[in-house]
């Protein structure tokens, strides 16, 4: 007997197909500006944090930084990105979003509105606030979990160095 796994009734899976759908959909409205998934997606992290290191940018697209680079050398030259160097870390890049870019901005705005508008049909407006209330809560709960495994695992290497670096010296700090 083939035990079947029901994907639709897994929040995990609903929360994944749902934001793959509303890519797609988000996709096919912005074609007829020319933006590619990439691009619209550099570009509504931008202006949720401008500012932002090229390095934190690749990390919030999941992709690799040279992948990224080249994503924003185009977008660069296209008039919507400009690079600044950091304040206080000569290596690192931030990103801001140019006044050319801010109509596409806008106008990305416009059709996701519309996209959630068609999205949430059906939905009343008290269900959306408590849908966002919930997704909200676990987004934190899974932030403050990742943090804690980081702290956690920082602090074993640590303990791990040290003791590599006792057993090396047969010295204790």
């Amino acid at each position: 007997m083939t035990l079947k796994f029901d994907s639709d009734r897994k929040l995990g899976f609903l929360i994944n197909d749902l934001a793959r759908l509303l890519r797609r959909n988000f996709d096919r409205r912005l074609q007829s500006l020319g933006l590619t998934q990439a691009q619209w997606r550099a570009i509504a992290h931008l202006s949720r944090q401008e500012g932002m290191t090229q390095i934190a940018l690749a990390e919030m697209l999941e992709v690799q930084a040279i992948t990224l680079a080249r994503l924003i050398d185009r977008m660069e030259a296209a008039g919507w990105v400009e690079r600044r160097s950091h304040p206080s870390d000569r290596r690192a890049v931030q990103l801001y979003l140019t006044a050319k870019c801010q109509p596409i901005l806008a106008e990305m705005q416009n059709r996701a509105s519309d996209m959630l508008t068609e999205a949430m049909a059906g939905i009343g407006a008290g269900a959306e606030e408590h849908v966002v209330e919930i997704l909200q809560r676990m987004k934190s709960n899974l932030v403050a979990a990742e943090a804690a495994t980081a702290t956690a695992e920082t602090k074993t290497r640590t303990n791990r160095d040290v003791g590599s670096k006792t057993a090396r010296t047969g010295r204790t700090r």
